[in-house]
């Protein structure tokens, strides 16, 4: 099997489809790995680094994708990669199926089949391959490290004989896997962390790891069968907002992660309750690029509103960008290793619910349902 790597033609997209270790996992099994060169020089991968574990090079996409089997990438392949690849291949990446539909219909008529890897169902079988846990974790992570970094003071208590420095109070808004990273480096900071979420479940998550969970009282579990957050009736979006607006006056530090899939993100933080934070105050918008949970924020921007910064960086995971291609790469090994058979031949079972999670296309047929249901 020929398996190609694309370079991300994204200016805000370091991150790369294989590192080292996957394409030495590759090739032990017999398949020929080709990466486009300079792909990995984002994340920090030579060349050279992926000539020593097996793989060959090739200059520009379309002489990586030609008569490959396999076509792995970080987000959606541009147009002109699509057009090269051969009929029957398979493209797997994290292909925002929310997104362009213009661009979905063109992968559809190159004849491939396409995995969506945002799409990936959470269940324990496919825990390996969840690309947004593993880079939602990397996030939450980034997010309050970047949050630290631009507050000018210090996180933890400190008693000193000139006086005690009180600990920063760190709010995080979504108790996710983005958000329960956030709450545990908020944590180990020294912060005093409190958290919510409109999933009840999540309190016991939250606690668990040192902070103290805020929930509307006689508000039902908003989640769906497979844990994810679901948009809250306009009863509860108004009891949530008037708790969020007496927390929020006395924090300094806010981390907002809640993403609605399919959906613009909800606002979470309103300009009112911005004004209201004491001057100095951080918000870090890691929904800024679904719309964001705060009206301020700037999708790649750090915007400044009466004394209070809203850091709008999109892409947080790939501001870690070794660690998170290592991780994505491993998700793409696992979710490829199944459907080779013996000989070493790609073959896929259309009825596993992990293929058909994220399968959007099937051999140049739309066949995933958010798909077809827009059509």
């Amino acid at each position: 099997m020929k398996i190609a790597v694309l370079a991300e033609t994204g200016n805000d997209e370091p991150r790369v489809a294989a590192s080292p270790d996957s394409v030495k996992a590759f090739t032990r099994k017999g398949h020929t790995v080709v990466i486009q060169q300079g792909a990995g020089k984002g994340s920090f991968f030579s060349d050279n680094d992926y000539k020593d574990a097996g793989a060959t090079l090739a200059k520009g996409a379309a002489a990586t994708v030609k008569d490959a089997d396999v076509v792995l990438s970080v987000r959606r392949p541009a147009a002109a990669a699509v057009k090269a690849m051969k009929k029957g291949a398979m493209a797997a990446g994290q292909m925002d199926p929310f997104g362009d539909r213009k661009e979905i219909e063109a992968m559809a008529k190159a004849g491939i089949s396409v995995f969506s890897m945002e799409l990936i169902p959470r269940i324990t079988r496919a825990q390996s391959m969840d690309v947004l846990s593993s880079q939602a974790n990397l996030a939450g992570y980034k997010a309050v490290i970047d949050a630290a970094a631009k507050f000018s003071r210090a996180f933890p208590m400190m008693m000193t004989a000139a006086g005690t420095v009180a600990p920063a109070r760190v709010f995080v808004m979504g108790a996710g896997v983005a958000g329960l990273q956030a709450i545990a480096t908020a944590k180990r900071l020294g912060a005093v962390v409190t958290a919510t979420d409109v999933r009840a479940a999540a309190g016991e998550q939250v606690e668990s790891l040192g902070g103290k969970f805020i929930f509307v009282e006689g508000m039902k579990d908003e989640s769906t069968a497979g844990g994810y957050a679901k948009e809250l009736s306009d009863e509860d979006k108004k009891r949530q907002a008037e708790l969020v607006a007496n927390h929020i006056k006395t924090q300094n530090i806010v981390i907002t992660t809640a993403l609605i899939p399919g959906r613009p993100a909800p606002v979470l933080v309103s300009k009112e309750m911005v004004e209201s934070m004491p001057s100095g105050s951080i918000i870090v918008d890691m929904a800024v690029e679904r719309g964001g949970n705060c009206p301020l924020s700037k999708a790649g921007e750090i915007v400044e509103h009466e004394g209070v910064t809203i850091m709008g960086y999109t892409n947080l995971a790939g501001r870690l960008s070794g660690n998170a291609s290592q991780l994505y790469a491993k998700n793409l090994q696992n979710f490829l290793d199944p459907m080779v058979d013996e000989d070493g031949a790609l073959k896929i079972d259309w009825e596993d619910e992990i293929i058909t999670g994220c399968g959007l296309i099937r051999d140049g047929e739309i066949v995933h349902p958010i798909l077809k249901d827009e059509a």
